[in-house]
Formats: structure tokens, sequence, C-alpha cells
């Protein structure tokens, strides 16, 4: 038989009892039926009879409503109110009470009066409670439901108690902002994924740089645990961003570039580094003889032969648009001393061979847009190698405004310049964006000068 449930109402407590009704002459308004606490059984419930009273299925909404109060820990008292019962829930209602109800209308039981009942007959001597839990099994209040799950996540995210300090503010935020929750659901779902992030990010960033696939089979269940769309991926994704400082963003390329900003690659073939008269091997050779680009792979960049040689000037020159290296081999050629094009966020290609380049002695000089991108990009390449300004100071930028007639505004949130504090109050005053191509000139004199 179906218990209408969907148009129950919430409960309406109200003292006054419905016409036709009479209130049994031992019960007084000034008693609240307390009975046995929500958890608690009495043993002296007579079984057989309570199931012949409350347990026919007319009354199980009755019972729901019962269970529900003691769940949130109020007193019985009142009435309940069904507002479209069928006849069966009427004649169940007429059995419990001995009397009938109203034929028509919302059904409504006073629960003071079953209590009594329940009471007065031997049924339940502690009352409509106590029946309740003998007939339905404990009530577990809503606050001790509450606390223990709240436990229960507190134990789920103890392992980001074990990140480093530079981790330790994503850690705060992502207990807060719900993404766990939203990902796992569960506090028992969330511990396993909590601990799988945590493993994975105190192994990051990898180095040398490896494909996704290869880092998740070695420190993760198996080769497609960091695959796309997965709740794993998209949290250590997240605190990757934290742990590289790479900037806001959206869509496949951007997720591409966030991974390898911590060494994980979709391949070793997709990150590429533009590059221009770098030698070391007979290739780079040949390009640097010509002087044209070269694009290296990092699959070149860490297979047997990788670039190992160091610039005669023992400098290299870093600029982050094509446009400048490509003005640079127009005007300069094969007498250009050697750059490396970032091409925007630095990729693992550009990474690996700007640390092999610094690790055998070469002096990393680096010039950007003046604008906060700019600056993202150049403080994100100084947490992976040491790098010098090249025409890029708050002097440099001042002097470049006031060399332009027009320049477009600077827009986004500001961001610091460590190399020279100057340069981010610079950029806040001057409020515009002076582009890499602006100085191209200043930048060719510079390399035209070092190439003598």
């Amino acid at each position: 038989m179906d218990v209408n449930h969907a148009t129950t109402p919430p409960d309406r407590d109200g003292g006054r009892t419905a016409p036709g009704r009479t209130t049994p002459p031992d019960v007084t308004t000034d008693e609240v039926p307390r009975g046995p606490a929500p958890a608690e059984a009495r043993a002296d419930v007579d079984p057989e009879r309570l199931g012949r009273l409350l347990g026919d299925p007319g009354l199980t909404w009755f019972v729901d409503r019962v269970r529900q109060r003691m769940a949130r820990g109020r007193p019985l008292t009142g009435t309940v109110t069904l507002s479209d019962p069928d006849e069966s829930q009427r004649r169940a209602a007429e059995r419990l009470l001995g009397r009938a109800p109203r034929a028509r209308g919302s059904l409504g039981i006073r629960l003071d009066i079953v209590d009594e009942i329940l009471r007065r007959s031997g049924v339940s001597p502690g009352g409509l409670a106590a029946a309740v839990v003998a007939l339905a099994g404990p009530v577990v209040l809503h606050a001790e439901t509450r606390n223990r799950e709240e436990r229960a996540w507190e134990e789920a995210y103890a392992p980001l108690g074990t990140l480093d300090a530079e981790l330790a503010p994503w850690a705060e935020r992502i207990r807060g902002d719900g993404l766990v929750r939203r990902l796992a659901r569960t506090p028992e779902a969330a511990a396993p994924l909590v601990e799988a992030a945590v493993r994975a990010l105190r192994a990051l960033p990898a180095s040398p740089p490896t494909s996704r696939a290869t880092f998740a089979a070695r420190n993760l269940s198996g080769a497609h645990a960091l695959d796309e769309g997965t709740p794993l991926a998209t949290l250590v994704l997240s605190g990757i961003r934290c742990l590289t400082g790479f900037p806001d963003g959206s869509g496949a390329q951007w997720r591409r570039e966030a991974w390898a900003s911590a060494g994980l690659l979709k391949d070793d073939l997709s990150s590429t580094v533009l590059t221009l008269n770098l030698r070391g091997t007979p290739a780079l050779d040949w390009m640097a003889d010509a002087g044209e680009p070269a694009v290296l792979t990092l699959r070149s960049l860490t297979g047997r032969a990788p670039v190992a040689s160091v610039a005669p000037t023992g400098t290299v020159h870093i600029c982050e648009n094509p446009a400048v290296l490509s003005a640079a081999a127009d005007t300069l050629g094969r007498a250009c001393p050697p750059m490396v094009c970032l091409q925007g966020q630095p990729s693992a290609a550009a990474l690996t061979l700007l640390r092999d380049q610094s690790s055998r002695g070469a002096r990393l000089l680096h010039h950007g847009d003046f604008d906060w991108g700019g600056v993202r990009i150049a403080t994100a390449l100084g947490r992976s190698v040491p790098w010098l300004p090249w025409r890029y100071t708050a002097a440099d930028y001042r002097a470049a405004v006031t060399a332009v007639t027009e320049a477009p505004d600077l827009t986004g949130p500001p961001a610091a310049t460590p190399w020279d504090p100057a340069l981010a109050v610079a950029l806040a005053e001057c409020g515009v964006r002076v582009e890499e191509e602006t100085v191209l000139n200043d930048l060719l004199t510079d390399l035209g000068t070092q190439s003598r």
C-alpha cells in the first residue's frame, strides 16, 4: 500500500483538539511527553501489541513524523497532520485512537493523546518515544550526525597537514571552498582522494619532466589516475597552480600548460621551445650557421644528444614574444647572440633548456611585456631558473611610456615584481601596457652590441 508522503506538509503544533474529538480525562494540557532518549529502546514494550497498534502501514507516515521530531530533539507534543490521507490511513488512525477521525479533509493526530494511550494500555509504559524506537529502531540526533560527519571530514583532510609550507595556502583554501566535497561527496570517498592528491603534489614538480601517464603509474594507482576529468586530476591541478603560480585560465591548452608548469606533459613532443643560434648538436649547429630560428622539443632536450654547449659570451637572451626573435634573426642573423623565446608561460621544454644552460654557467637575461601578464611570466620563470632583467625594470618601463604616443590600458589584477619592486609600483601608477614590439629597436641594439 502506498503511503502519502509527497503531500505531507510540515508538522503543525497546536494545543486545540479538532472538532468532534475529546481528550482522555487523565491527560492534562500541561503534560509534555518526553519519553526515553532518541536512541534508547525500552525492554518493557509489548512488541506484538505495539505492532498491531502502530505497525499498521497506514500509520507509517505518523511514525516517520515522530522519528523526525525525535531526531531534531523536539518534544512530542502538539498535532501532526497529513493533508490528503487515503482511506487506509484514516482507518489506521481510527484503530489507534479508538474513534473515527473526520471523514474528509486533512488527518490530524495529537501526539500527547497517542502517548497516553500507549502508557495506559501497557503497550509502551515509556510512552510514544519508547514505542517508536522499539518499532522502527534507534533514532540518532541530527546534531550527533553532523558532528560525526564533520569529524570524518577532518580525518579525510588530515593528509593535507603533511604538505610543505608553499602549499599550505592551497590546503587551507580547499578545506573551506568545498572543492573536495563537490568532487567526493562523502568523507569516505574524500579520504583516498585527498591522500592520493597529497602523494602526487609531494612528488612535484617532476624533474626531468615526464608524461602525466608515466608519473601517475609511478606515484599513484595507475597510468590513468590523472586522466582529464577525473576528480583526482582536478584536485591535483588545483594544487599545481598554487605550487607553480600558474595564472588563471580555462580551456584544454591552458590545462596542458598548467600541468607542464609542474613538469607533467601530455607527451615529450608537444612541449617545445623556440631558439636562435644555440649550438650543441649537428642540427642546431647547422641552423646557427644559417642564423635561422630552431624549434626544440622536450624529447630532443632530454634524449641522448641534449643541447650542451654554452654561448661564447656566456649569455642567453630570453624574450617573451616570437616577433622579437624573428626580428633578431632578420636583422643580425648568425651574428645574433643566443636567444630563447618563451612564447607565453614557460613550457617544460623551455624550462629544461634554460636550467641546463644555467647549470653550465650561462647568464640568463630576460625581457617581457610590460603588463601584469608579462610580470607573472617573469615571476614563474624565476621560480625555476635565476635570471637578470634585460631592459625590464621600473626605469626602463617609465622611459618606454614617455616614448610612446599611445599605449593600451593596463588590465588584470596586479602582481609583484620581486626582481625590481619599483616596477610594480610604476605599472600601477602609469596604468598602461608596453609590449615588447614597442621597444624592439632598443632590444635589437643591445643584441647588436653583444654580437660585436
